[in-house]
């Protein structure tokens, strides 16, 4: 697990992930070029002693202003995908021009959810980021959505960002936000405080975000910057919050120690740490007080505290687990289908038998295949 507690500890990183919004890389439909280029020099600073990945937003921006399509390119779903197509190709130019003056190679990786959902593709992933890497080139990741749907796609790239960071086995996430870091509630509001440092995604955490984006062009909100946070703390990864509407905004944010720091909770295999950051669960078990209190003690998913099954799914499928009044406690890899799920709710080890005709497995969730939120 990172050892990094604090922003300045950033420089320390020896393999980083840099994610820039919509609303940092472009105004009036056309890329912030000078901006672009003075985090450019600040990457080839970092690139001295440590790995940087970049992911960038901004390719639906800047292909709805070539195509002059309303709404940023936002108003349909045809609409998003035909300015992608077009905004991916001046992205990957907007760097490799950018990195290219300072003899860096930027090397376009684009993805989708599935790519980083499906153990194999991930892993596949993981190979391509670290043989761009040791070949000393700048990974540019961003989601595919010239070809991504609204039902399965990231949609927003602080998710992402934390994703790429874990298939890279990267120390931290830096998020460039167009706000300073996470308040205690609206930064609009009077006596708003900025929260310098986070030890763990919690409820209350999650109380003082907004899913809304301010500048109208991103995805993304708060809400999605504290997922991300809490798929890289369960990898053991530091995320970090910060302003990135100065010149030079790395190290504006760091020389000041001005942010919000997430601090790396734990350091799981890597296996469930894919686990734990998988974002699109097939269905939803609902279990009793009784398997809920058992879950705190370590325990797999018996199908005797299942109470309630939704969605259809097959064996090996993402399924979530919902407590008694429908609080998520976690996800894992199912070992039955739906139809069977149904068939053995509530019942005990000897009744399964009877139902299912074979005998049953050791558990509906097993624990090695569980991660609890």
């Amino acid at each position: 697990m990172t050892n990094i507690t604090s922003l300045p500890d950033l420089r320390q990183a020896r393999r980083l992930v840099v994610k820039v919004g919509s609303a940092l890389l472009v105004e009036g439909g056309k890329a912030r070029s000078e901006w672009v280029a003075a985090l450019a020099a600040e990457i080839a600073g970092l690139r001295q002693d440590a790995d940087v990945i970049v992911v960038s937003s901004g390719a639906i921006a800047l292909g709805a202003a070539k195509l002059g399509l309303p709404k940023g390119g936002r108003g349909s779903l045809a609409d998003a995908q035909a300015a992608a197509s077009v905004g991916q190709v001046e992205l990957a130019r907007l760097w490799s021009e950018a990195l290219g003056r300072h003899d860096l190679t930027a090397a376009q990786m684009l993805v989708t959810l599935d790519d980083l959902e499906d153990r194999r593709r991930y892993l596949n992933a993981s190979a391509t980021l670290a043989r761009l890497l040791d070949a000393g080139a700048v990974p540019v990741v961003n989601e595919n959505d010239s070809v991504a749907t609204e039902e399965i796609r990231f949609g927003d790239n602080d998710r992402l960002a934390a994703r790429v960071a874990q298939a890279a086995g990267a120390d931290a996430v830096l998020l460039l936000s167009d706000v300073d870091g996470l308040y205690d509630r609206d930064p609009r509001e009077s006596g708003a405080t900025l929260v310098e440092r986070v030890e763990g995604v919690t409820p209350e955490i999650i109380a003082m975000a907004t899913a809304e984006s301010a500048s109208g062009l991103g995805s993304g909100g708060m809400l999605a910057k504290l997922q991300a946070a809490r798929i890289a703390e369960r990898a053991g990864i530091a995320l970090a919050i910060v302003n990135g509407t100065h010149a030079s905004p790395i190290a504006h944010a760091l020389g000041r120690n001005l942010g919000t720091l997430f601090v790396a909770q734990s350091d799981t295999s890597a296996r469930k740490a894919w686990l734990g950051g998988r974002l699109a669960p097939s269905g939803v078990l609902t279990v009793d007080s009784g398997c809920m209190a058992a879950l705190d003690r370590g325990a797999s998913v018996l199908a005797a505290g299942v109470t309630g099954i939704e969605g259809d799914f097959k064996r090996g499928d993402l399924v979530a687990i919902h407590g008694p009044t429908g609080e998520r406690l976690g996800q894992g890899l199912v070992e039955y289908n739906s139809a069977e799920c149904r068939a053995i709710l509530g019942l005990r080890e000897d009744q399964q038998a009877r139902k299912l005709g074979y005998a049953p497995r050791a558990a509906v969730i097993h624990r090695d295949h569980m991660v609890r939120t």
